[in-house]
């Protein structure tokens, strides 16, 4: 089935770790979007015939309820920082319960394709330590999925709200029921921002990149500019790939784009790599944890 698998948690107080319960499905919708797998392998949904109808029905839900007012207050709910505290190794272990069904390229637990993504930006990167690292914890921001957070706020492509949708997100038709479709500024083309802005003035959809770079944010870490574009910015499709949305586009963001797209194509393309050796590797990722985010992170 076409599905995410992810073990919900019961919510606990600081500085404990989440306690698995029952397990919950969700779809990814990230599987649909406007670009195609080159490689003509990837994303093939010619054996999936009902994932398009499950993955539509997903973004229409994100698109429906994304909007600034439902952004506002997941900002107010996760950036106090206060569901739990954990290490980033164990963090990662809580990904082995994410197995993405609905993806064909891949059938792993999520541990599995970070550590994939590492290992190939550290074969091509050898002398950048800290983008092996951000290949290595770019999806940590779906641990929102433990406390029962929707799918549809949690993994997907994502856009920027309070101004029209671009047509290069995936499933553009499907904005009709949303309220700011219909409002007098968060209709228009600029909406509630000014021309070239910059992509750090914009309010974005909610999901796991724009929660993982505020928890890195609040914990003080040192990864470079180019790597904390790289955890925001990823799933922003219709701005990597789609190259829409340049009316907000600084010179800044220009820059940043190149390493945004260098990222994704390993982010993309590992996943038919071979199974690293996790327990060999491990040592080596935990001193890079040690240089540029030690310590408990507050998520």
């Amino acid at each position: 089935s076409n599905r995410l698998r992810l073990l919900q948690v019961t919510e606990r107080s600081m500085a404990t770790q989440p306690q698995m319960v029952d397990l919950v499905t969700m779809s990814d919708p990230s599987d649909f979007r406007p670009e195609t797998k080159h490689k003509d392998a990837f994303r093939c949904y010619d054996e999936t015939p009902n994932a398009k109808e499950c993955v539509r029905r997903t973004y229409t839900e994100m698109h429906t309820h994304q909007t600034v007012e439902y952004g506002q207050n997941m900002r107010k709910k996760w950036l106090g920082f206060d569901h739990f505290e954990m290490n980033v190794m164990d963090a990662l272990d809580l990904l082995n319960n994410v197995v993405d069904e609905s993806d064909p390229d891949t059938d792993l637990p999520n541990i599995v394709h970070s550590f994939q993504t590492a290992e190939r930006i550290r074969e091509c990167h050898p002398d950048k330590d800290w983008f092996h690292l951000v290949g290595l914890i770019h999806d940590l921001g779906k641990v929102m999925a433990l406390y029962g957070q929707p799918q549809w706020s949690t993994v997907g492509d994502t856009f920027v709200v309070g101004c029209k949708p671009s047509p290069a997100i995936v499933f553009p038709d499907t904005f009709n029921e949303c309220p700011d479709s219909i409002h007098p500024v968060y209709s228009t083309e600029l909406g509630m921002y000014e021309e070239g802005c910059g992509l750090e003035q914009l309010m974005f959809s909610w999901g796991h990149d724009e929660y993982l770079y505020q928890v890195l944010k609040n914990h003080g870490a040192t990864i470079p500019d180019e790597g904390m574009y790289m955890i925001r910015f990823h799933s922003f499709y219709p701005w990597h790939t789609g190259e829409t949305y340049n009316q907000f586009v600084s010179e800044r963001d220009q820059q940043m784009l190149q390493w945004v797209r260098e990222f994704n194509k390993f982010d993309l393309y590992s996943k038919s790599d071979a199974i690293p050796d996790i327990n060999k590797i491990k040592p080596y990722y935990q001193g890079l944890v040690d240089k540029y985010m030690p310590g408990l992170i507050k998520f």
